[in-house]
């Protein structure tokens, strides 16, 4: 089994930058696919960002498509997702998600898809 924990939450002014990191331990960070998710109060789970084992496939949900970029470092066991120009809709706790099935499109973006979750770490864009 694989332990994730999130980091980097935080409050910032709509336009800002952030960078939330899911530290991975207990297992080989290189054998889970993984995903950036958030929920907003009172708002389904919503999938934000995915990546694949190595780093090369890379899938966004279009509300954050140009502005957010996912990418994980396997010498640290660390994911990270970079959010720019962020605005208040961002507004949400962000949790990060591991499977250790390959990413299959169409079912990438399902809450179903990971077997494994951060607690979660708060981002709030001020406006």
């Amino acid at each position: 089994q694989v332990q994730l924990v999130e980091s980097g939450g935080g409050l910032v002014q709509a336009g800002g930058s952030l960078r939330v990191s899911c530290a991975a331990s207990g297992s080989t960070f290189s054998r889970y696919a993984m995903g950036w998710f958030r929920q907003a109060p009172g708002k389904e789970r919503e999938f934000v960002a995915a990546i694949s084992r190595t780093g090369v496939i890379k899938y966004y949900a279009d509300s954050v498509k140009g502005r957010f970029t996912i990418s994980r470092d396997s010498a640290k066991n660390t994911m990270y997702l970079q959010m720019n120009s962020l605005k208040p809709e961002d507004t949400a706790v962000y949790y990060c998600a591991a499977t250790a099935t390959i990413l299959r499109v169409g079912v990438i973006d399902q809450v179903s898809e990971y077997d494994y979750w951060g607690q979660g770490t708060q981002v709030t864009v001020s406006s």
